[in-house]
């Protein structure tokens, strides 16, 4: 196949997971013999052309027509999406299939499929009603009518997780046959050749003092705050333990204000932005990875530490609620419980075996269900149901269109009968 991605970010351009899932869905499509350009914002000193391990990168430019008006921005980005891809149909041809990677890229999508007549597929890695506990305001309707827009326009439409498949029905009344759960992966080859480097280690804490580790974006979804909120019953039964925060995002000042109002200071680290060998060592020192989101459509930083054989705790909802079978590969804890969450990343803290056998199970859990062979095959498939459902529909198309022109050459045939029998009784 001839495959066209659409996706506001990409390698180096990293702002949350969508990023990485292009990145090794687009890579194993093409060791797979299939043809893909990805189309993305470019952002820095990149280039604006670049052959990526044999994907074809193009990047565009965009600008703010109005200060701080992220909408704009978001349209901006896309007509100039739509101008690049018209510029290489134009000169390579057509793509068998766009896909098109949430609402951001939605107005790029439906355009190129509609000019162009290109079967569209979506993924939705997250919902905005999701990420806000509902709609409240005007950006959040146009956001969430936009994502509703994107699935109605694609042949088929792909989610990370059950849970996900679940929300996209309520919200936008799709039906289930049209909704395909694929996993996200992870590359399986992460974490070759990486052990625990001590050295790296004690940059953030003591040999004694146990790392809990906190990896992801800085906002309120990922539920950081009830992470902190657990560490004074952590710190009260087990006091050489250090909470280490690894991201960046907008909820920084927030949650260093709580370190500080809970005197937690010297007990949590907030490294920043972590590039991805840094990232690795960091799982590698980690003793157990937490993930508390309280909205969480998959959770794919869960497998990284997994693979890592780092035990994790997370919550009990969306795809980490999939993921974890509790006390098997990891242990949960009730979403948004400080409490809950203290006894869970304590229990793994105080029985080094549960520790092992959690980390053994989660290892061999990432390799058989979330190795990306499988996910791409999965969807290869639904890129063939949208082909096919494309052209059955055109098809029906082209015979109604037919069978409406019969109709309207019958009804001229019996119209001109009609005259033909006035005008002849006229004559007489």
């Amino acid at each position: 196949m001839n495959i066209l991605m659409l996706s506001w970010e990409y390698p180096p351009r990293v702002v949350g997971g969508i990023s990485r899932v292009v990145h090794d869905l687009s890579h194993k499509l093409y060791q797979d013999g299939h043809k893909v350009t990805v189309i993305t914002y470019r952002d820095g000193n990149v280039p604006y052309y670049e052959d990526d391990g044999g994907v074809d990168v193009y990047r565009v430019d965009n600008f703010m027509i109005s200060s701080n008006n992220f909408i704009d921005w978001v349209m901006q980005l896309n007509f100039n999406m739509i101008a690049k891809a018209g510029e290489i149909i134009s000169e390579k041809g057509k793509f068998d299939v766009i896909h098109a990677h949430d609402w951001l890229t939605a107005y790029a999508g439906k355009t190129l499929k509609t000019a162009h007549h290109i079967p569209l597929v979506s993924t939705i890695h997250a919902t905005e009603a999701g990420r806000n506990s509902g709609i409240h305001g005007d950006m959040q309707k146009y956001i969430n009518d936009t994502e509703w827009m994107l699935t109605y326009e694609s042949s088929e439409v792909i989610v990370n997780s059950n849970y996900m498949k679940n929300e996209l029905q309520r919200l936008f009344g799709l039906p289930y046959e049209k909704i395909n759960v694929v996993p996200n992966g992870v590359d399986l080859t992460l974490f070759n050749g990486i052990e625990r480097d001590y050295d790296f280690r004690r940059k953030f804490a003591m040999d004694n003092e146990k790392i809990i580790l906190f990896m992801g974006r800085l906002v309120y979804e990922k539920g950081i705050q009830t992470l902190i909120s657990a560490m004074p019953k952590i710190l009260s039964h087990y006091n050489d333990a250090k909470l280490i925060i690894a991201g960046k995002g907008g909820m920084i000042d927030e949650l260093r204000a709580q370190v500080n109002y809970l005197g937690l200071g010297n007990k949590v680290y907030f490294t920043g932005y972590l590039g991805s060998k840094d990232v690795q060592k960091m799982y590698k020192c980690a003793d157990v990875a937490v993930f508390p989101s309280t909205y969480e459509p998959f959770g794919i930083v869960a497998l990284e530490a997994m693979l890592s054989g780092t035990p994790v705790v997370t919550s009990d909802i969306g795809g980490l609620n999939e993921i974890v079978e509790h006390g098997v590969n990891g242990m949960k804890s009730y979403a948004g419980n400080p409490n809950s969450l203290a006894d869970s990343i304590l229990t793994l803290l105080f029985d080094p075996n549960l520790c092992e056998n959690v980390s053994k199970k989660g290892i061999e859990k990432v390799k058989t269900q979330y190795n990306w062979s499988k996910i791409t095959e999965e969807t290869h498939l639904t890129y063939e149901k949208a082909i096919c459902e494309t052209m059955a529909n055109r098809q029906k198309r082209q015979i109604a269109q037919e069978e409406a022109n019969k109709q309207i050459k019958k009804s001229s045939e019996i119209t001109n009968l009609l005259s033909f029998k006035k005008t002849r009784q006229a004559f007489a």
